[in-house]
């Protein structure tokens, strides 16, 4: 289990429902995502007839993949067994990255919460869903909480809610998300996931739905511990999330990326770096004689210029050394001592 608390962004691919009901695809997808340098395959654990109503209109995004007139239908299309999600949790294993599902109805959700993994995961759907929260607080288990579509109020609300039923803190990053496949980057928001862990002094994550993966970089510059991203083995497949997601080779440039963001962040404390120390007094100023001074002349300023390097007597020094006596010849662009 990767502690969120670490130096080390979480990264997290969602491979959602992108396996198509495939479970040989699913397969494949964990391995890209291991290959990729995710540290967790993530997927979607749901019972169709549980998770949404024989009326339940297509969101947007869910119709320009679907021929089916209902959630419902397209949902069963993705479905997959508990029995395939524990191979998948065995081979997600054996390849050696970690294993995440979002439970989405109470079956499904007790179904993942009796798997022990290391996080659990409160999809946007269910930030207003009181049982549900109540129940995976009760679990005690670290938890993602997604905030798609929701106000401040509403996420505060969830957390009062987790938190109340006995669970730290510390152990639930919100994560700033648009719930919108893909999503506007002028509407990511980051911001927001930046005052909601101040406000609320939890960890914070950033679930991203934009196209490539700018925003991801931004969200881990600002402080994002967790960073969740789907990821598909051909964008042109057919399914809602796969416009929206990245191919493996894209999502190992994020990773890559990712990693180099947060070594350039530092330690926060301004001091010369190592790799510079080298050329400080190559490239810094010493006070240099701009004419022939000669000993026992006073020095002035007409007579003094500031040119590299910085061996000598420092700019700095100005002040202290205009007025002072030579206390030896000085030639044209000979550094100035003080004796």
């Amino acid at each position: 289990m990767k502690d969120n608390s670490t130096a080390s962004t979480i990264v997290i691919a969602e491979i959602g429902v992108n396996h198509n009901g495939s479970i040989d695809l699913a397969k494949v997808l964990i391995e890209h995502a291991h290959a990729a340098g995710a540290d967790y395959a993530k997927f979607q654990t749901f019972k169709s007839e549980s998770l949404a109503s024989v009326d339940a209109p297509l969101a947007g995004y869910q119709r320009v993949s679907s021929q089916d007139g209902s959630q419902q239908g397209l949902l069963k299309q993705l479905e997959l067994s508990y029995e395939v999600f524990g191979e998948l949790h065995q081979h997600a294993s054996q390849v050696g990255i970690g294993f995440l599902t979002t439970g989405h109805d109470k079956e499904s959700a007790e179904f993942v919460l009796g798997m022990k993994l290391d996080f659990v995961k409160i999809p946007s759907g269910d930030i207003t869903n009181l049982p549900f929260l109540e129940r995976v607080a009760r679990a005690a288990q670290p938890v993602l909480l997604s905030t798609g579509m929701a106000t401040y109020e509403e996420v505060e609300g969830a957390v009062g809610v987790l938190t109340s039923e006995g669970l730290s803190k510390r152990n639930v990053t919100v994560m700033q998300c648009t719930t919108e496949y893909p999503a506007p980057a002028g509407e990511a928001n980051l911001r927001a996931m930046v005052s909601m862990g101040e406000k609320l002094s939890v960890p914070i994550g950033y679930s991203d739905h934009t196209l490539g993966h700018v925003t991801t970089l931004a969200a881990v510059a600002l402080g994002a511990r967790v960073i969740e991203k789907h990821l598909t083995s051909d964008k042109t497949l057919p399914g809602p999330d796969h416009g929206a997601s990245l191919e493996p080779h894209e999502f190992r440039a994020m990773v890559d990326a990712i990693r180099t963001v947060e070594v350039s962040l530092g330690d926060g404390v301004k001091e010369t770096q190592p790799s510079e120390a080298q050329n400080k007094n190559i490239v810094r100023k010493s006070i240099v004689a701009k004419a022939f001074i000669p000993q026992g002349e006073r020095f002035r300023e007409e007579d003094l210029g500031v040119m590299r390097p910085g061996f000598g007597t420092s700019p700095m020094m100005w002040h202290e050394v205009v007025g002072k006596v030579a206390a030896r010849d000085f030639y044209p662009d000979e550094p100035i001592e003080l004796l």
